[in-house]
C-alpha cells in the first residue's frame, strides 16, 4: 500500500511531530515533506518508504482509506538465508532509528552462539553488518550473552559481551531491539525467525535481561 500526504502529516500529528523533526530524523529536505503532504508532489518510492519504516519503527500502522493508527502487535516469521538477511536488516534499521547519542537504544541478545549468525549470513554479508552496526556504536547499546568459555565475540567492536553458565543456556536465541523481540530457532537445514512487534513485550524481557547481565553473568577472562 502506498501511503498518502495525508497518512504522514496525521502519523507526525499522532508522535508530536512537526516537519522539520520528520526531515531532520530522515536526512532529508523539510520542503520534501511539506510538499509530499501538501500532494504537490507524489515522493519517490524511496522517500515514501523511508517515510514509512520510521512511523512503522514508532509503533504505527497505516491501514485502508488513508488511516493511521497505533499498531498494539504484529507477528512476523522470517526463514533460510534471505530470511535472515532481512532480519538483520530490520534490526539495523529499527534499532538506529531508535536511537539517539544522548539515549542510546538498547539491543540484547541472549543464548547467542556467533557462528550460527555467520552460516545463514554469509561472510560477506556478515562482514557488511558489522561495519554498519560498528558505525552507528554511538546511538547503540548493544549487550550479548554467550556461554561461558566462549571467546567468538565477532561483534565486539560495537557490543558488550558477557557469559552465563553452561547449564542455563540453550540453542533458542532471544533478540530484543526497538519495540521487537525476535525469537531465533537455528535448525540444521533451515533458521526461523519470529519477530513480535510488541513494546510491552519487548521491554519485559529487556527487564529480565538486565537482571541476568547485572546479577548472573559475568565479564569473560579474555
Amino acid at each position: 500500500m502506498k501511503i498518502t500526504g495525508k497518512q504522514i502529516a496525521m502519523a507526525r500529528i499522532l508522535l508530536g511531530l512537526n516537519q522539520q523533526d520528520l526531515a531532520d530524523a530522515l536526512g532529508i529536505a523539510r520542503k520534501t515533506i511539506l510538499r509530499i503532504e501538501n500532494e504537490q508532489s507524489p515522493g519517490s518510492t524511496k522517500t515514501l518508504a523511508s517515510i514509512q519504516r520510521f512511523f512503522e519503527h514508532r509503533g504505527l500502522e497505516f491501514t485502508p482509506k488513508e488511516g493511521v493508527q497505533r499498531s498494539e502487535s504484529r507477528l512476523q516469521i522470517l526463514k533460510g538465508h534471505q530470511g535472515f538477511s532481512d532480519f538483520l536488516d530490520d534490526v539495523y534499521e529499527t534499532s538506529i532509528a531508535f536511537g539517539t547519542s544522548a539515549q542510546k537504544a538498547p539491543v540484547y541478545l541472549s543464548n547467542v552462539h556467533h557462528q550460527n549468525w555467520v552460516d545463514w549470513m554469509g561472510d560477506d554479508k556478515w562482514a557488511n553488518h558489522v561495519r554498519r552496526m560498528t558505525d552507528k556504536r554511538n546511538v547503540l547499546d548493544v549487550r550479548i550473552i554467550v556461554k561461558d568459555g566462549d571467546l567468538n565475540f565477532p561483534a565486539s567492536d560495537y557490543s558488550q559481551y558477557k557469559w552465563i553458565p553452561e547449564t542455563f543456556f540453550n540453542k533458542k536465541s532471544f533478540y530484543s531491539y526497538g519495540d521487537k523481540l525476535a525469537f531465533l530457532d537455528f535448525k540444521k537445514e533451515d533458521v526461523h525467525v519470529t519477530i513480535m512487534e510488541h513494546a510491552e513485550f519487548a521491554e519485559g524481557y529487556r527487564a529480565l535481561f538486565n537482571i541476568a547481565w547485572h546479577h548472573f553473568a559475568k565479564t569473560p577472562k579474555s
